[in-house]
């Protein structure tokens, strides 16, 4: 029998030819790709724990070690890669992604991974995205408080499997980039105690569309909508640098500080608050992905599987846009 969350034939004939090959490397039974993507899709729906994966889908542990496998060796975040090919076409007119962050509840089970890396996963997949450093120091470095050059500077900010505390506790932040359609375009995972403002060049660089066509993959969108926390110098210089618009609003602090300088304040940055109506699909592609019970909350202790979590989600919602006519498509 069918589960509700199971691929649709239109579904699966769209993945189906990005999938690795299906030839096991040692001899031996195969379970087929179709039943194993099923099972992960259920449980990142359902949120449910690897050993109560229903029969249908076969032994548990076939269907957590491949997507573990999938989710180390970059082959979710190839599929994704794929399926949003040429994605800044759909729209008219400039190409705009909004940007912005949320934090997630990390069950207790996420943590007690343990310091050892694992042996079969390669390095530059363990390694955590490097975020840019504070411009304020934290309160462990107070000694430089007072610096004035760059080499004294505090370090870039690395977490360790993205886990951090806040105030609701354990925590772990999305920080995404998704277009006007509500659909993830790119995504970095950091300790929820982090700025949004920190990974914000690390999400413009997690962005990959490639083209149907002989060419390089687009990395730039025409225009970035985001809210007040990325409203900054160093952020408003990287975009006009690289030849994109931001519609970012000025918190009332800077804008009084601006004007308590007078004439040596410079102008105000452009914003068109009609422009800015559309950031809001950010925060519904946030919560297309909170329908993912095992997005909404973190049970995965490595944080490559974690992502490899958020890419399978993202994967159902853009599997779910392109096959829009799925009459089995209802929330």
């Amino acid at each position: 029998m069918q589960n509700r969350h199971d691929l649709s034939d239109e579904q699966w004939a769209r993945l189906e030819p990005l999938l690795p090959d299906r030839t096991p490397i040692r001899g031996g039974r195969w379970v087929d790709h179709r039943r194993v993507v099923d099972g992960v899709l259920w449980r990142t729906r359902s949120g449910s724990a690897w050993r109560d994966l229903p029969e249908c889908y076969g032994n548990w542990k076939t269907v957590y070690n491949r997507h573990r496998r999938w989710s180390g060796d970059g082959t979710w975040q190839r599929v994704l890669s794929m399926l949003r090919a040429d994605c800044d076409h759909g729209d008219v007119g400039e190409w705009a992604l909004g940007v912005d962050a949320t934090v997630i509840r990390a069950h207790h089970h996420a943590a007690g991974a343990r310091h050892e890396p694992p042996k079969d996963i390669p390095a530059a997949v363990l390694a955590s995205v490097v975020l840019e450093a504070p411009s304020r120091p934290s309160k462990t470095q107070g000694a430089l408080s007072n610096y004035k050059n760059s080499a004294d500077r505090p370090p870039p900010v690395v977490d360790r499997e993205g886990l951090g505390r806040s105030r609701g506790g354990v925590t772990t932040k999305i920080h995404m980039a998704a277009d006007s359609k509500c659909r993830p375009v790119g995504r970095v995972i950091s300790a929820g105690q982090r700025h949004d403002a920190l990974a914000f060049t690390a999400v413009l660089a997690d962005i990959r569309i490639v083209r149907g066509r002989d060419g390089r993959p687009r990395t730039r969108p025409d225009r970035v909508l985001a809210d007040k926390a990325y409203s900054s110098g160093r952020i408003r210089k990287s975009l006009r640098r690289r030849g994109i618009k931001a519609t970012i609003p000025e918190p009332v602090n800077q804008i009084n500080g601006r004007l308590s300088k007078g004439s040596r304040g410079g102008r105000p940055p452009k914003f068109d608050k009609e422009i800015y109506k559309d950031r809001n699909t950010v925060e519904r592609t946030f919560n297309r992905l909170r329908g993912y019970r095992a997005v909404a909350t973190r049970y995965d202790k490595r944080e490559f599987v974690y992502r490899g979590t958020v890419d399978v989600a993202s994967i159902g919602i853009w599997l779910r846009h392109l096959t829009e006519n799925d009459p089995r498509d209802t929330p």
